[in-house]
């Protein structure tokens, strides 16, 4: 078995749990929990033996590098930091209809990366501005930032829906949201969730900066991934200084977490497609 037998295992998996997820919120069927979890754990497994394998294929092919150097690599990358963040935040909430709401955008990741035709698979040699130990400090911290702020993304998503839900209904009736946690737990997932990917987006940008004074001779060349990427920091920035200075919870929490990804996948997805500079190589290799 290959890494792509592996990866393409882990795309199902992703599908398969985020659809048991998605019934045991609809249907409340507690009992699909455990199946659920068990699906996005296999898949989780084979996805990093996935990775792993791919890494021992490239230095078979003489190539030799850290499965991190193109879209597919990343977009890999990051379906498997998100599993890892929700599966953690399941551990510790004690609550398999949050699934529903992270799980989707680990598959959605592997989905876009296993079937878009703009997507490269193949192993390739790193480009020379690749070629540097900074290499995987600064991709797993960005995109264990990233990771987060999808999951804040889907806590968000989940609060909107739960408080409209509960506004209209003015506490009457049963609600598909009766076993997902309340909002002000739901909230304070957002704001934890962002706090810890605002830590590692800022440690990304920081090993970013070092790893481009190395290969360009300047920390900042205001590049179009380098001023999204600031740009993203500032909107995390302010929903937590709103927070911690305003005392902004709930709606509005809510709504920047959903601003914010939105920021993280122009910077991830868009400049490398749309826009030219140091860092379109990542659109075709």
């Amino acid at each position: 078995m290959n890494s792509s037998q592996l990866l393409g295992i882990t795309t199902f998996a992703y599908l398969l749990s985020s659809v048991i997820y998605i019934a045991v919120l609809v249907f409340r069927a507690k009992k699909l929990g455990l199946a659920a979890t068990l699906v996005a754990l296999g898949g989780l497994l084979a996805q990093t033996a996935g990775i792993a394998l791919r890494w021992v294929e490239s230095y078979q092919m003489g190539i030799g590098h850290a499965p991190l150097s193109n879209m597919y690599e990343s977009l890999v990358v990051f379906s498997w930091t998100i599993a890892i963040c929700y599966l953690v935040l399941e551990l510790k909430y004690k609550n398999r209809t949050l699934g529903g709401f992270a799980m989707p955008f680990a598959f959605f990741s592997m989905a876009y990366a296993s079937f878009a035709k703009e997507i490269n698979q193949e192993i390739t040699p790193l480009v020379p501005a690749l070629q540097s130990n900074w290499l995987i400090a600064h991709v797993v911290t960005c995109f264990i930032g990233y990771a987060a702020f999808a999951v804040a993304c889907g806590m968000g998503i989940l609060y909107l829906l739960k408080a409209k839900h509960e506004e209209t209904a003015k506490g009457g009736g049963d609600s598909i949201y009766d076993n997902a946690p309340d909002l002000k737990i739901v909230d304070d997932i957002i704001y934890k969730t962002i706090v810890f990917g605002f830590l590692w987006l800022s440690t990304g940008i920081i090993t970013g900066a070092i790893w481009a004074n190395s290969a360009w001779g300047t920390y900042w060349s205001w590049d179009p991934k380098e001023t999204w990427s600031l740009i993203t920091w500032f909107v995390y920035a302010s929903a937590l200084h709103a927070r911690f200075v305003r005392g902004w919870a709930g709606k509005r929490i809510a709504w920047l977490a959903i601003i914010g990804f939105l920021s993280v996948i122009f910077t991830y997805y868009g400049v490398n497609f749309l826009l030219s500079g140091l860092h379109s190589y990542g659109s075709s290799s």
